[in-house]
């Protein structure tokens, strides 16, 4: 049975890696049917796989070894190797499951590309590298993962590459992920340094015994080991999961094919970072001040992002602010020590997003690509389906029961309540307002798209209708678990300890176990009731309701008032139209500085010293040298009778005085 389960698991990624191969370097030969048939075939595969090893980590069993070995280098091997557990085993249905209804959506969507096979090819192996991330055992391959998703993003983004704005989106991506994956490669090599092992068990086995270990940066500076190696890890969370203030490529990574945008915003890239903090639990609980940290970084991104959302007119930005929003949530959860909340946020949040993404991306279709929302309007009446599973995504992200978002994002909130870490009281502020904005903008969006007096030119009306099978059939499938995933999984993933050993919480940061008093013992039925009294009490759930009749009163009832608050709060709305101006300050300190650096090098280097003074200055010797020599070159033989007399002369002066 083990050595069935352990093909399993190196078949999972690889039905992924084997289809991405085929259809990247056969796509012509096989053509567009072949494509996206062997890939398909391959996600699915990886998804039914992973059904299998969920069932059986759930029936208690696990695995923990090397599959590989890498390289060995002084003695020490780089293994490849798997650790599945709960945690693992969650990631990878909904990874395979949101990467399969991706995979069918996009034989709609790109249909008319002509980068058809390329882009088949892409999608599935951005799903085997986010899978290699997530199975890891060992931080060698946790960064190889990283990296591959991070590389293949970049294909993604700036897929249609004849676009100038897709290639800076993609560049822009690359380079802020570079950022962060600095600050993770140190907190991988400081791992290996005190460790002296890349093997999370080992690494997690030792932590203990080097409390009270410190590291000095500077003479006289003393700082605590997991402070360091917990902040230079997050560093790199904050790039892929796009915190504050390295979140500014996600939003315009939107310029890619939105097939894409639910790929990396929903369930996979961006989740990467939430993952990988939760991961590595054992760690971080030994840093309060890492924790803290955690926590303001993420309540900053949940609020700020949100704000932003309300003004955008772009469809698939106010979705992709949302998500920098919800990130935010779990960012939040997970400086708060309620790392379990955190994960059941990235499962309810990864269906709900895929399927608001995908909804935008078939009301793009209906509209000839047109995602300006004050040009649509109406379209309830053309696209049913779009309507209704869009409204249902958008409920589950303000957080309305009995939709998936309500558990997950109020438990979080109620974590935030009860922790006494610092930074946990602005959090609470933060992630409580949050759930009002959240619900405004997104019925913002629901009724500037599918409600009031259509805003579509002549020529869209005409052709508007509901998009084909292959765009509507995930919407449902998705909208499914958007629905149900929520209360199924409430009480197991948030009081069941239902992931075991692969989180650990310190009993003086056990927010969700304080939480689970509160609901004196309640199981099943009686919870999920006991969860819906309680937020009935003033509280989120009002806020989020408050925030739907907000929108539906200044979008649908008075359409004028939203431009009259626009004009008298107009410093406000350029600050969030400019979104508070962290690309602008980007722009001009780091892109500028670095190309002021580059001229600056390239004139005193290049000009002066190199082509000035190295090279056209040892001609410029050379040419004078030689014009002096020529003087002496004269012709006439009385020069030489003289220089030679003279020769003559010195040398006997010298041969005389030795």
């Amino acid at each position: 049975m083990f050595e069935n389960m352990q093909a399993i698991y190196l078949a999972i990624p690889l039905s992924c890696l084997f289809a991405a191969i085929v259809a990247g370097i056969f796509g012509r030969v096989i053509g567009r049917v072949g494509a996206h048939t062997i890939t398909i075939l391959g996600v699915a595969t990886a998804f039914v796989l992973s059904i299998v090893v969920f069932r059986d980590v759930a029936a208690g069993n696990s695995f923990n070894g090397a599959i590989y070995t890498w390289a060995v280098s002084g003695g020490f091997p780089f293994e490849i190797g798997f650790l599945i557990d709960k945690l693992t085993a969650t990631m990878m249905v909904v990874v395979t499951f949101v990467s399969f209804m991706v995979h069918i959506y996009s034989m709609g969507y790109m249909h008319e590309d002509a980068g058809y096979q390329r882009f088949f090819s892409y999608i599935s192996l951005f799903t085997f590298a986010m899978l290699m991330l997530v199975m890891s055992n060992n931080f060698l391959q946790l960064f190889f993962g990283w990296e591959a998703v991070g590389l293949v993003s970049y294909l993604l983004i700036g897929f249609w590459f004849d676009r100038e704005t897709a290639i800076f989106a993609n560049l822009k991506a690359f380079l802020v992920n570079r950022v962060g994956d600095l600050g993770f490669l140190l907190g991988i090599a400081c791992v290996f340094m005190y460790f002296g092992t890349l093997d999370y068990a080992a690494v997690f086995a030792s932590a203990p015994g080097l409390v009270g270990e410190t590291v000095s940066f500077f003479p006289g500076t003393e700082w605590n080991l997991f402070t360091v190696i917990g902040i230079l890890l997050f560093i790199g969370a904050m790039g892929k999961s796009a915190q504050v203030p390295l979140h500014v490529w996600l939003p315009d990574s939107m310029e890619g094919p939105t097939p894409i945008s639910a790929l990396i915003h929903a369930a996979t890239m961006v989740t990467a970072g939430i993952f990988m903090v939760a991961r590595m639990s054992p760690l971080y609980e030994l840093s309060e001040t890492a924790l803290s940290v955690i926590v303001i970084i993420g309540a900053l991104t949940a609020l700020l992002m949100a704000l932003v959302g309300i003004v955008q007119n772009d469809i698939k930005r106010v979705v992709a602010y949302s998500t920098l929003s919800q990130l935010g949530y779990m960012t939040v959860a997970l400086g708060v020590s309620a790392y379990s909340a955190a994960i059941f946020h990235l499962v309810t949040h990864a269906f709900f997003k895929a399927l608001l993404f995908l909804a935008a991306g078939s009301v793009i279709i209906a509209m000839h690509h047109e995602q300006d929302m004050r040009k649509m309007g109406g379209l309830k009446n053309y696209m049913p389906i779009t309507w209704f599973t869009a409204l249902i995504g958008s409920l589950a992200l303000a957080g309305v029961p009995p939709f998936a978002g309500f558990f997950s994002k109020d438990a979080i909130i109620e974590a935030t309540h009860a922790s006494h870490l610092f930074g946990s009281g602005f959090a609470y502020v933060a992630v409580t307002a949050g759930v009002f904005i959240t619900a405004l903008y997104s019925f913002r969006l629901m009724i500037l798209t599918f409600h009031g007096n259509m805003r579509v030119d002549e020529h869209t009306r005409h052709h508007l209708k509901e998009s084909p099978w292959t765009v509507w059939v995930p919407l449902l499938l998705l909208a499914i678990p958007s629905i149900f995933v929520g209360a199924i999984y409430m009480e197991d993933m948030l009081f069941g300890g239902f992931f075991g050993d692969a989180i650990q919480v310190r009993p003086e940061h056990d927010v969700l176990g304080q939480l689970a008093k509160e609901y004196h013992g309640a199981t099943g039925w009686a919870l999920l009731w006991a969860f819906f009294t309680h937020a009935l009490k003033p509280g989120p759930l009002w806020l989020a309701i408050a925030g739907i009749a907000a929108a539906w009163f200044l979008y649908l009832e008075k359409p004028e008032l939203p431009d009259r608050i626009r004009d008298r709060f107009r410093v406000a709305y350029d600050v969030l139209v400019r979104k508070y101006g962290f690309d602008e300050f980007y722009q001009l300190v780091f892109a500028g500085g670095a190309r002021g650096l580059g001229r600056l090098f390239w004139k005193i280097g290049d000009v002066r010293l190199i082509d000035g003074a190295a090279v056209n200055g040892s001609a410029r010797i050379i040419g004078w040298l030689s014009g002096v020599i020529r003087q002496v070159q004269s012709g006439y033989v009385y020069h030489y009778a003289f220089a030679m007399i003279i020769g003559v002369f010195l040398m006997m002066t010298w041969f005389l005085h030795r």
